[in-house]
């Protein structure tokens, strides 16, 4: 199990008002409410952001890079996401994007989309293989990959072993830096432009590398602003844009599942209809696809809640964008796999055990069949007044003894009316006093 965890998404105990909106949508059951205020499980956190969404006092947050990080390099090289592209009104042209991207400060651009090409290329080629286990699952969304590693962990050999294209391309973007200024990988900063928290996390503490190629990773919401009075600067002979439908329509939900070019496919976006097809790939229901695809937010990646832009509207501006591109500009060399080995993994994503009971299989089912015994003397109500999200997740706090069962609001009315009951009946058959029987005397005294 892993002992080390970073987190994107963070909680302010000052604003949190102890609301238990974030509990009870949380995917993983990460939060509890504990003495009024909420409290993130690390070792359970995705980093979905879907608490961030929801929170309606704005106590959850998502932590990046500023936009000062570009001051710690020499030469810097920006990874726009295909969700930027989205964010803008009546854009056709997306070398407006990426020039205002130089003029922000950067000195050279590298579209995320040019590697979503290439890994897109990888998939269709992977996808040949009659050795893999079918439907393939896409692992381009970090808080899925996430999601499936510590609840979905029978899953994993089906997931995609390549690098998400955000890493495939900070990579050849430092390549390509590299031998075009001849300094040192040290002085060349690689930054993202994120939609998403969980994007963070995966640069951060990387599943499938030791290490991210990525340098900093900046939020969409903060350049977006800036974006805007720059693109009115770019000259109109600017022409930076190297990337096609293919690799922007990643940027919504279903694009990268077109791009694999497989007619069995199946698309789901949001974090609750994610976690439904999960489940129904579990009970293997579905065993006519090849290929699924699955993003955490809703839209795709343009509902991220690090951008700026109705996700379903920016899923439309991303469409009228590419009606202007070619269908695809970036392949990899050859025919074979071999050609797409640097895109795979380097090492195997295993299960991360957060949620079981015990690494003892003996005592995990003793413990199993304690919780099942606290479950059904709970109501079954799952109203979240406990600070859990179920009835089921506080008898497991019970078990693992984090909470009690009068943390249960209709247990504890019980246990009063019980108490109140006793001392109706301890007050019936209690001698009287003096003054009692000699105030009884007075009234029955005619």
């Amino acid at each position: 199990m892993s002992t080390n965890y970073f987190h994107s998404v963070t909680l302010d105990r000052e604003k949190c008002h102890g609301c238990i909106n974030c509990v009870k949508r949380c995917p993983t059951e990460a939060i509890r409410v504990r003495d009024g205020k909420a409290r993130i499980i690390k070792e359970r956190c995705i980093d979905c952001g879907e608490c961030i969404r929801v929170c309606p006092h704005h106590a959850k947050q998502a932590t990046f890079d500023p936009l000062s990080i570009l001051d710690q390099y020499e030469y810097r090289v920006a990874l726009p996401a295909p969700a930027l592209y989205g964010q803008f009104n009546n854009l056709d042209d997306i070398d407006l994007i990426l020039g205002a991207l130089q003029l922000l400060g950067f000195q050279a651009v590298f579209e995320v989309a040019r590697a979503a090409e290439l890994v897109s290329d990888a998939t269709r080629r992977y996808m040949l293989r009659e050795d893999i286990r079918r439907p393939v699952i896409s692992s381009a969304c970090p808080a899925v990959l996430r999601l499936i590693r510590v609840r979905f962990p029978q899953l994993l050999e089906h997931v995609l072993p390549l690098h998400a294209p955000v890493e495939v391309a900070a990579r050849l973007a430092k390549k390509e830096a590299i031998a075009r200024t001849g300094l040192p990988p040290e002085k060349i900063g690689v930054i993202f432009i994120s939609p998403c928290p969980a994007k963070v996390t995966a640069v951060k503490m990387p599943l499938g590398t030791q290490k991210s190629a990525v340098d900093g990773v900046v939020a969409i919401r903060e350049v977006y602003p800036r974006l805007i009075s720059l693109m009115k600067q770019v000259p109109n002979t600017a022409d930076l844009a190297r990337a096609g439908r293919m690799g922007i329509g990643w940027g919504s939900s279903g694009g990268e599942a077109a791009a694999a070019l497989r007619e069995r496919y199946l698309a789901a976006d949001g974090i609750e209809n994610v976690i439904r097809v999960l489940e129904d790939l579990e009970d293997e229901k579905f065993y006519d696809l090849d290929f699924v695809e699955l993003n955490a937010c809703s839209g795709g990646c343009v509902g991220g809640v690090l951008t700026v832009e109705n996700p379903y509207v920016a899923k439309a501006k991303l469409k009228r964008i590419l009606k202007y591109r070619p269908v695809s500009c970036n392949h990899l060399p050859g025919q074979s796999l071999e050609e797409a080995k640097d895109l795979f993994w380097e090492e195997p994503v295993e299960y991360d055990p957060v949620m079981e009971l015990d690494p003892d299989i003996r005592v995990a089912m003793e413990k199993l069949q304690q919780m099942q015994e606290i479950e059904g003397q709970l109501y079954g109500m799952d109203c979240g007044s406990c600070g859990a999200p179920s009835c089921r997740a506080l008898a497991e706090d019970i078990v693992r003894g984090y909470s009690t069962q009068e943390a249960c609001i209709y247990k504890l009315r019980e246990e009063i009316q019980t108490i109140a009951d006793g001392l109706r009946r301890l007050s019936a058959v209690m001698p009287r006093t003096a003054a009692d029987q000699e105030k009884s005397e007075k009234e029955e005294t005619p």
